[in-house]
């Protein structure tokens, strides 16, 4: 019998249990197509285990394989790390607890990696509304990303953990995998860019597809203003580029501010979408000072 490689799917949770669960029905159904089997690993960042019951719960009723870890330090680079732990197969694909993949999501991303003989493959994310969100937040298009055709080399500031299959063997040679001075964000970026610089490299599946919930709290004007601060100011944590940003955030800072009122008469999705860039090169400056404005990710 001719063995297959396994894949351990890798969810970092913090008290989103509807969101979970649905993540959890929705990797049950995966496609294999007999190309590889997998699980899922799934690592709880609440100290209370709030997310116990439900794997547990949901394991009893489904063929799905569930591991459930704890993580009691409040960390996303911690949780991420927990979950790598039990991980033993061939490949480690990482997806959000806030988003949900398409049926054949995980087998187009293995089969990117064999087609391409790539450490990793990324896919889009694609953002999915709940009712009633403005129309100015779709318009200035905050959560939509940048995709590629299939195969395209992915530069490390597009990497993330949210859609990505991972050969797990490259992992191996990094300790820690996902480092923690990059706290509230951005220890994916920080990866891989570590892996690229060692020679790795990683291409884009825009098949490989998984939808991101925008719930109303993320459409909010002070959410989206205190997650563009932290993000500028994490983003000065990387050694490369650092100078470059610091240079257009000088530069942008005052570009943008007399730029706003201006903007405004073109809609107000144009002046959020530059206010909130705006935050972004503030937050590196504020960082250049030692003032961090926000230090946690709010969780919505």
């Amino acid at each position: 019998m001719i063995s297959v490689p396994h894949i351990n799917i890798c969810i970092c949770t913090l008290q989103r249990p509807a969101l979970l669960r649905r993540l959890l029905q929705d990797l049950a159904t995966q496609q294999t197509r007999d190309q590889f089997t997998f699980s899922a690993i799934v690592a709880d960042n609440d100290p209370a285990e709030s997310a116990r019951s439900i794997v547990e719960n949901f394991a009893a009723s489904s063929s799905l394989r569930i591991e459930y870890v704890v993580e009691p330090r409040r960390s996303i680079s911690h949780a991420r790390n927990k979950s790598l732990e039990p991980a033993k197969g061939r490949y480690v694909a990482f997806i959000d607890d806030d988003e949900f993949p398409a049926s054949d999501w995980l087998l187009n991303l293995y089969l990117a990696a064999r087609k391409h003989q790539a450490t990793g493959v990324f896919g889009p994310v694609r953002p999915h509304y709940d009712a009633g969100t403005p129309e100015w937040v779709k318009k200035a298009g905050f959560y939509e990303r940048p995709e590629h055709s299939t195969g395209f080399i992915i530069p490390w500031q597009e990497c993330r953990t949210g859609n990505v299959l991972v050969d797990r063997s490259a992992l191996e040679r990094l300790d820690p995998v996902f480092r923690s001075e990059f706290g509230s964000g951005a220890s994916d970026q920080d990866l891989f860019r570590r892996l690229m610089e060692i020679g790795h490299h990683f291409i884009w599946c825009n098949d490989a597809i998984a939808y991101e919930v925008v719930p109303l709290g993320r459409c909010r004007r002070i959410f989206l203003i205190k997650r563009a601060l932290l993000r500028g100011s994490i983003s000065l944590r990387h050694p490369k580029g650092r100078l470059l940003n610091t240079l257009k955030a000088l530069v942008a800072l005052p570009l943008y501010t007399l730029a706003l009122p201006f903007l405004q008469l073109g809609g107000h999705h144009l002046f959020m979408k530059y206010l909130v860039k705006l935050c972004d090169h503030a937050g590196r400056l504020f960082a250049l000072f030692g003032f961090l404005p926000v230090r946690i990710r709010e969780m919505q």
